[in-house]
């Protein structure tokens, strides 16, 4: 299972959306404590979310979270699941209001980054970190580890007497 989560395609381009992910969900979530009344609390009221002090927070921590882990390529594809719903809900709930009152062209134009975001969040669950990241580290050392433990059996099997050649009985 682990080792699914942390499997990379191992391409060094990868950190290009990364950085940009984890860079805007960082910051997003930087600006919810920084200037709640704008971008935090305050748009959660404007909006109509229930519980908005609560939300606004509890949205803030997992962007800042999830922004470091992904910078850092730390679980990325984990990190990236509640990037990806966290940007569905806010797809939802400001632009589909926006689509209605001024239409699509203006819906498109002021989503841009959210669907940026959304779609760079669904290459990082499918890919993975790639290099230059955490995982890739930790899969490195997997498999070496792996592939010496194998050896090991391997060793130990030559080295033991082959029970079925009658040698064993014998010797």
């Amino acid at each position: 299972m682990l080792k699914k989560i942390l499997f990379s395609d191992g391409s060094g381009a990868t950190i290009l959306i990364r950085m940009i992910v984890g860079f805007v969900f960082l910051s997003e979530g930087l600006q919810k404590f920084i200037i709640p009344n704008i971008r935090g609390v305050g748009r959660f009221i404007n909006i109509g979310f229930p519980f908005p002090e609560f939300m606004s927070y509890f949205v803030a921590t997992f962007e800042l979270v999830c922004g470091i882990m992904i910078l850092l390529g730390f679980l990325v594809r984990l990190a990236s699941i509640p990037t990806l719903f966290i940007i569905l809900v806010a797809i939802m709930a400001t632009k589909i209001e926006v689509f209605s009152k001024e239409g699509v062209w203006e819906m498109l134009h002021g989503s841009r980054t959210d669907w940026a975001m959304l779609l760079s969040s669904i290459f990082l669950i499918i890919k993975g970190s790639g290099d230059f990241a955490i995982d890739y580290i930790i899969q490195v050392n997997m498999e070496v580890k792996t592939k010496n433990e194998n050896e090991d059996i391997e060793n130990k099997l030559k080295k033991s007497p082959d029970i079925y050649s009658g040698d064993y009985f014998y010797s």
